[in-house]
């Protein structure tokens, strides 16, 4: 059984100001409005980032995405008046800056030190 797609849900109350949290946090709007509480972006080629109201599960979200430059990334972020934690280090596998939403939902940015062969 192979999976070809990955979506990722992110259940928010206030749906209109988390809209407006995650085009910032995404640098640009969704690729989708599926309703009027429901939005999509694609992150890659078959993954997909939705953000919906869904007040019973909101805020529990966890959320890794792996970049290719974190410090560029972070650096991108804070020009859309997005703010990380501090940049923790494993030597030889990661480094990560973790980010929570107004919601309470965390969201992590990767960026992989290890090697590929």
């Amino acid at each position: 059984m192979a999976i070809n797609h990955v979506f990722i849900g992110i259940p928010v109350v206030a749906y209109g100001p988390a809209l407006s949290w995650y085009e910032r946090l995404l640098g640009r709007p969704p690729d989708v409005i599926v309703k009027d509480d429901e939005a999509m972006w694609e992150v890659k080629d078959t993954g997909w980032l939705y953000v919906v109201a869904d007040a019973q599960r909101a805020g529990n979200a966890l959320l890794a995405l792996l970049v290719d430059d974190l410090e560029e990334h972070v650096a991108a972020l804070a020009e859309r008046g997005i703010a990380t934690g501090a940049v923790e280090t494993a030597p030889g596998l990661y480094r990560k800056a973790v980010i929570t939403d107004p919601e309470g939902n965390q969201i992590t940015f990767f960026e992989n030190l290890g090697t590929d062969d």
